[in-house]
């Protein structure tokens, strides 16, 4: 989408047409004015958790003439009622603190009717367990590089069906290593992998932990050779 970075294109092109949008930690505004301007959005909340950016978001609308945005000083989701929004944007924080936000909000996206957009910068692994373990699926997911570092945007729903998968797979979820960006994902989660095994692979009393990051290790390795 025009005039934003190669992650916020893939965040806006995971995000259904006509969508009722609510984007958590909006900082300034960049995403729902894309999504406005563009007319992929009905409408946007966005949220932030400080006034600062807020008020470079309200400069930025009032700069661009646009509406149908708009904009709540409040934590994650807390500020937003259920039905306020159909399409949930959570991206660029940590894969823990995007879970707490879920977490909190449950009640509010707990329904196949709406979609979540996710970015996590760290601990995707940690996102994707919680997803699994909560009711929901990961749809689709899209490997990003910017800046020189790897991401991984997620679309997901809810299925009301807890769901145990392989350890492996929430360190690489449905990022295909056939594509080159996705497999530069997942190298970098593979050795992520074995570098949390090799540090703990003389220590006895770590055992379990060892035992741990040597499955997804093997897995992730399997999962890059089979291409």
């Amino acid at each position: 989408m025009q005039n934003l970075s190669v992650r916020l294109s893939t965040i806006a092109s995971l995000i259904p047409e006509g969508a009722k949008v609510c984007d958590v930690g909006t900082d300034h505004a960049f995403l729902p004015l894309a999504l406005k301007k563009s007319g992929r959005a009905l409408c946007v909340i966005a949220t932030d958790i400080n006034e600062k950016p807020l008020e470079k978001a309200k400069e930025n609308i009032k700069k661009a003439n646009i509406d149908g945005i708009s904009l709540r000083l409040c934590d994650g989701i807390e500020g937003v009622e259920r039905g306020e929004a159909d399409t949930f944007v959570v991206a660029g924080i940590g894969g823990e603190v995007i879970s707490g936000i879920l977490s909190r909000g449950i009640e509010k996206i707990n329904s196949d009717d709406i979609t979540l957009v996710l970015q996590p910068t760290t601990s995707p692994e940690f996102l994707r367990k919680f997803l699994y373990d909560n009711g929901f699926v990961i749809e689709e997911e899209i490997p990003v590089e910017e800046n020189g570092k790897l991401y991984s945007v997620m679309k997901c729903r809810y299925s009301g069906e807890k769901q145990i998968k392989e350890n492996y797979f929430y360190f690489s979820g449905l990022v295909n290593p056939q594509n080159p960006t996705g497999k530069k994902y997942i190298d970098k989660q593979t050795n992520r992998a074995f570098k949390c095994m090799k540090a703990l692979e003389n220590i006895p009393e770590k055992s379990a932990e060892y035992k741990y990051y040597k499955e997804i290790y093997d897995g992730l390795w399997h999962l890059t050779q089979d291409f």
